[in-house]
């Protein structure tokens, strides 16, 4: 059982996942590229469940460990703090941000897979990366709850993948099982269940932080199921174009 939370990133969705987790109960230890002294203030607004840490510390410390950076960055993961650890990988491709990188332009792996030949040791499961950050933050429910929304995952590993899903479940989120990192695809930007089946209509972009914080807690939305989610994901097509939406990126 996952007690501790590690964080390789604390950006846009590892912050949301760290309020999530502290709200579960778990202890968090945040990290990122600019160093512990920089995580002061979200330490602070987290409260004494979290402490920040270097990569190497929360990869060691983490039950589980998160890793939301950009994904350019992703042969820069503590292979060897990581070993044997299952890591929950939100990283998404986006060519504006990371470069090309041929390998994904080609479709001849997919992201998850560059990271798990990164981290030969580990055990990755792609979750967390199809959902914008704060419908992520908004939409997690008790489980029961008719309201509650499923997140798909893709893994390798069956227990890596138990692992996660029973996390999720304690973040708020039922799970649906999509295959193994060759089919993480499914669940990428662009296909359908990236980003728009969690909110209605269309966000305020453009609008003050707060104001759009606000604008998904208050709009009612639908949840997303395990059904619907199944059904997006069979929808998938591998060679679509991608869509890019404003605050697309989900890592830090």
């Amino acid at each position: 059982m996952t007690k501790t939370l590690g964080l390789i990133g604390s950006g846009m969705i590892g912050g949301v996942l760290a309020r999530l987790a502290v709200d579960a109960g778990l202890d968090v230890v945040l990290s990122n590229s600019r160093g512990p002294e920089t995580l002061t203030d979200l330490v602070a607004e987290l409260g004494p469940r979290a402490r920040a840490a270097t990569a190497d510390e929360a990869a060691r410390a983490g039950d589980l460990v998160v890793a939301t950076i950009p994904l350019h960055a992703y042969d820069r993961l503590p292979a060897d703090a990581l070993a044997g650890r299952t890591v929950i990988d939100t990283m998404n491709y986006y060519p504006e941000r990371d470069g090309r990188i041929a390998p994904l332009d080609r479709r001849e792996v997919t992201s998850s897979t560059l990271v798990q030949r990164h981290l030969a040791d580990s055990h990755v499961v792609k979750a967390c990366n199809n959902a914008f950050y704060l419908a992520l933050l908004t939409r997690a429910r008790p489980a029961g709850s008719p309201e509650r929304s499923a997140l798909p995952l893709a893994g390798d590993d069956p227990a890596a993948k138990a692992e996660t899903t029973a996390l999720l479940d304690a973040l708020g989120y039922d799970t649906v099982d999509i295959g193994t990192l060759d089919d993480s695809w499914r669940s990428e930007p662009g296909t359908p269940v990236y980003v728009r089946p969690y909110f209605p209509g269309m966000p305020p972009w453009g609008s003050s932080q707060d104001d759009l914080q606000r604008w998904f807690r208050e709009t009612k939305a639908a949840p997303v199921t395990a059904d619907l989610v199944k059904e997006l994901t069979g929808l998938a097509v591998r060679n679509h174009a991608g869509e890019r939406l404003p605050g697309r990126f989900t890592s830090d």
